[in-house]
């Protein structure tokens, strides 16, 4: 059995890998497989009423927002978000607490003023920056919750005098959150959803077609809310895949559980970084990540090693991102405990090893 801490596409559960399989030769005893199924079918409509459901109920989605099923990735939201949020004249606010920060920062750019509120690009993004204004001119305040790569989370919604738009691609789904202390939210799939080549969009509907300006249809959001995310061929298996991950989730306990076993991963294995003589966590204690636990070794040479006594037992994706280096074991839902302590065994193994 591998034991999967990739960053994403990330590990999800094995009863949804089964389903979807199943469903791949033989949809709902459809005789069609739901890669070619029609989604403009009723079984297929089906489906997406579903998965919206189930994400209005895991979430406590209010009633006058709406849920989207998009392509294209968090990177197209970043494009997305002012298009339909930005008046001419106007500028944005936005906190600079990585790179996916950053991307969104430079996409934003291209329509218009971008106030940079905070950053923590002088300390390598490796604490959230916690002391600044932001300005009640803007349309906008814009976060990333999780920085996948440097292993920071932002767990407090900052008070904001005007709409919050987050990126959650990492963490939604993880732990509880208010949905309406939020005038947008979008998120990729691929790390707690579900399967890659989906975005979820959840839009508190009173912020749109107030810009005054004409979209291209694609890149409206009202044009996805009329169709209801049918506006073009929706990508059908992620979604369908998506609805099996959320009916787990509901039936593990739904986020209350869920969190409760992420504090339970996250604090088991920062407890053996700080314990362990080889290992040091950069990330500030307050914002160390439950998603992404990134962390170093005191000696860098010892890495390859360390590596491949893991890559032996069965853990793998533990690289740090090429950026940064050293390690990185993601903890998103579908990873169990059991993977967790085996990660740490490990690690005490080769501080056994190494020491003596």
């Amino acid at each position: 059995m591998k034991h999967n801490f990739g960053a994403g596409p990330c590990i999800l559960p094995q009863e949804v890998f089964k389903q979807a399989s199943e469903a791949v030769l033989d949809f709902n005893d459809t005789g069609l497989s739901i890669l070619e199924i029609s989604h403009r079918s009723k079984e297929f409509e089906a489906v997406v009423f579903e998965t919206e459901s189930l994400i209005r109920d895991l979430l406590s989605v209010p009633s006058n927002y709406s849920i989207l099923f998009l392509q294209g990735g968090a990177r197209q939201q970043f494009a997305m978000a002012p298009m339909n949020l930005l008046r001419d004249g106007e500028k944005m606010a936005y906190l600079d607490t990585g790179s996916w920060a950053s991307n969104a920062i430079k996409e934003a750019r291209n329509f218009g003023e971008v106030e940079v509120v905070a950053s923590g690009k002088e300390n390598n993004y490796t604490s959230i920056p916690k002391e600044y204004d932001i300005p009640h001119d803007a349309a906008y305040f814009h976060y990333t919750s999780n920085n996948t790569i440097f292993g920071t989370e932002l767990f407090d919604v900052p008070s904001s005098p005007i709409p919050i738009v987050c990126d959650m691609s990492s963490d939604i789904l993880s732990r509880k959150i208010d949905v309406s202390q939020y005038g947008l939210i979008y998120a990729g799939a691929q790390k707690n959803i579900g399967p890659a080549g989906l975005t979820i969009v959840i839009v508190n509907n009173d912020l749109l077609g107030n810009t005054g300006k004409t979209l291209p249809a694609i890149f409206d959001y009202q044009s996805h809310i009329k169709a209801k995310s049918m506006y073009n061929t929706p990508p059908v298996f992620s979604i369908y895949v998506a609805m099996l991950n959320l009916r787990w989730l509901r039936l593990k306990g739904g986020i209350e559980e869920i969190e409760r076993e992420n504090i339970a991963k996250a604090r088991k294995l920062y407890e053996e970084i700080d314990r362990n003589s080889l290992f040091k966590g950069p990330a500030a204690l307050e914002d160390r990540s439950r998603m992404n636990v990134a962390f170093t070794m005191q000696d860098p040479s010892l890495e390859s090693d360390f590596l491949a006594l893991a890559t032996e037992r069965d853990l793998v994706a533990l690289k740090g991102h090429r950026s940064v280096g050293g390690f990185r074991a993601s903890l998103y839902n579908a990873l169990p405990l059991s993977s967790v302590h085996l990660l740490v065994d490990v690690m005490q193994e080769f501080e056994e090893k190494v020491n003596k």
